[in-house]
């Protein structure tokens, strides 16, 4: 019998080592770490409103009733106004909404600040950012996380609480959510809240490259900012063509309509701004009366339809987005000459 073959052990396979937890890492997790504390304050201001914006869109049927005509004693189906004017159900819609509103507004003004300040000017006057910079992280990088981390945040976050203004606003009662033109309103149901973010952003971190220290920058880029806002706002009629209205109609404009003019045609053709022309007439016969005493043929009003509120959304929001371009692009710029 021949001797069995002995077959050499099958060498032992390494062990795969357990997959890493699924988390950010590098920079970006230096970055959230961090920031952290603004993280988490951003974090809870999200949980806030969603929470505010789910309490108005739950009160707003009795909201409605609140602010709606009423009798004594009641009839038709109207509530009884006794009963009414003991609810405060519609002042507390109204304060939720405007807060929200508010917020979505100037929130650029705080992330402006808050970057000038603690996400660039502090790292800069304490050598942090110059530590980062010897450790295999090169400034242009180090900049651009700086900048894209609480970019994503700002966008997801605002997109996140303006969708929520806008199903609430829309199952609301429309005598109590206020005209569309409005400037809170205005940018707070629309991309121009995000662009605004993200000006603020750029802004702030300009500042805190030029600076280099917190509370200048700080200062600094709150001023631009707030400076930025208003300007805006001045220059917001004038970023789409206007609508000309012209007729009796001029006269009983929808509440829906921003008027920006309003005038009489008089009788050899010249337009007149004129407010209070006829204004008092009750019927039509006294329409015409005045008219024909005042020598007017005809009554026209330059305003802004509902229409009217996409068109000026997207080109501020593309205003603003330039805006953020220009001072990212000179805070990079400026980085690179200084650390040539």
């Amino acid at each position: 019998m021949s001797a069995p073959t002995l077959r050499p052990p099958a060498p032992a396979v390494p062990s795969r080592p357990a997959p890493a937890p699924l988390r950010p890492s590098g920079l970006t997790w230096t970055v959230l770490r961090l920031h952290r504390a603004a993280l988490l304050a951003w974090v809870a201001a999200l949980l806030v409103a969603g929470a505010v914006l789910t309490w108005m869109y739950v009160i707003a049927p009795d909201a409605g009733v609140a602010g709606g005509p009423c009798a004594t004693p009641p009839v038709d189906g109207l509530p009884d106004c006794a009963t009414v004017d003991a609810m405060t159900t519609d002042d507390l819609y109204d304060a939720g909404l405007d807060l929200i509103a508010t917020a979505l507004s100037y929130l650029m003004v705080p992330v402006a600040a808050w970057a000038g300040a603690a996400l660039i000017g502090r790292e800069l006057e304490d050598g942090t950012a110059q530590l980062a910079w010897t450790q295999s992280v090169t400034p242009v990088r180090w900049l651009a996380t700086k900048l894209a981390v609480p970019a994503v945040l700002l966008t997801a976050g605002t997109a996140a609480v303006v969708l929520l203004h806008v199903g609430v606003r829309r199952d609301g009662n429309g005598n109590l959510l206020g005209p569309w033109y409005d400037s809170d309103i205005y940018l707070s149901i629309g991309p121009t809240a995000a662009a605004y973010g993200l000006a603020g952003l750029a802004l702030g971190a300009l500042a805190g490259l030029v600076l280099r220290k917190a509370l200048p920058a700080a200062g600094a880029a709150f001023a631009v900012t707030l400076a930025l806002s208003h300007l805006m706002q001045a220059l917001r009629p004038s970023l789409w063509p206007t609508t000309t209205i012209t007729g009796r109609t001029a006269l009983e404009l929808p509440p829906d309509v921003l008027v920006l003019e309003h005038g009489v045609v008089t009788s050899d053709g010249r337009r007149i701004g004129n407010d209070l022309a006829c204004v008092g007439s009750e019927t039509q016969a006294q329409l015409r009366a005045c008219m024909k005493n005042s020598r007017l043929s005809d009554f026209w009003a330059t305003v802004h339809p509902e229409s009217h509120f996409w068109p000026l959304q997207l080109v501020e929001s593309g205003v603003l987005l330039a805006v953020a371009g220009a001072a990212a692009a000179a805070s990079f710029t400026l980085l690179r000459r200084r650390t040539a």
